[in-house]
């Protein structure tokens, strides 16, 4: 895959944007956003700036569905809606799960078919991750998925670039609940609603497979909101038009 170009294709035409870059949806659409380079590095989004006391809580889904329901069912309890980065192999074991995140209206994340370290792949192999999973939803949901978060959090700048010539936006986190080393409901609770990086824009990583995860949802998300913190799905909190990155990974609408 070739580097990214400044100018976008329209159907009717083609024409320059400086600082643009192209990005290829599926559905054959086009669409451009800022250049998401910071000092020659190209950044994923970590968090948002906004004046919005929002934040966005996301859960990877690599392993297990035993907790899924429950987690669907407090979420539905609080009418809060949320970002679920699901796994080709979760997608081919879960489809009804799959289908009924959709139905309740939370976002359908992107990540990746094998969770292998993105960087170590060709620039083919990172399309191949990427649009296996998108079509494997599309044909259950009819969903084109637009986030994606790498596995592990890794990735170098090719690994951006491939995520938004498929017509992705790249998602890390800005808070680690770790919730995956088992520590306990408190510390899930603690270490999200202690966090420095706790403010608007934040997102959130949690795993929908983890042991405490399920049990620490509906205080942490009573506790947030006490705190005076209104919950959005990454794709309302994240700036879809122009923007610019800074050297943290926190996106800033132009």
């Amino acid at each position: 895959m070739k580097p990214l170009k400044p100018f976008v294709v329209l159907a009717f035409g083609l024409f320059t944007v400086a600082g643009l870059s192209l990005l290829y949806a599926s559905s054959g659409s086009v669409r451009a956003a800022a250049d998401s380079s910071v000092g020659g590095r190209n950044l994923p989004i970590y968090c948002v700036e906004t004046e919005k006391k929002q934040v966005s809580l996301s859960f990877d889904a690599a392993w297990g569905n035993e907790d899924t329901q429950e987690i669907l069912d407090i979420l539905a309890k609080h009418q809060v809606k949320v970002t679920f980065f699901m796994t080709g192999g979760w997608v081919d074991s879960y489809p009804e799960d799959v289908k009924q995140i959709c139905q309740a209206g939370h976002d359908l994340g992107n990540h990746s078919k094998t969770h292998p370290n993105m960087s170590q792949l060709s620039a083919q192999e990172q399309e191949e991750e990427l649009m296996a999973v998108h079509q494997k939803v599309k044909e259950l949901t009819g969903v084109e998925m637009t986030l994606f978060r790498p596995p592990y959090g890794d990735y170098d700048n090719q690994v951006i670039q491939t995520a938004y010539a498929c017509g992705y936006y790249p998602i890390q986190w800005s808070i680690d609940s770790l919730d995956w080393k088992n520590y306990g409901t408190e510390d899930i609770i603690r270490r999200i609603t202690t966090s420095k990086a706790l403010e608007g824009g934040a997102i959130i990583l949690c795993h929908n497979g983890a042991k405490y995860t399920a049990q620490a949802l509906d205080t942490l998300i009573t506790t947030l909101k006490d705190m005076g913190y209104e919950f959005v799905p990454i794709s309302q909190l994240i700036c879809t038009g122009d923007f610019h990155m800074d050297p943290s990974g926190k996106q800033i609408p132009e």
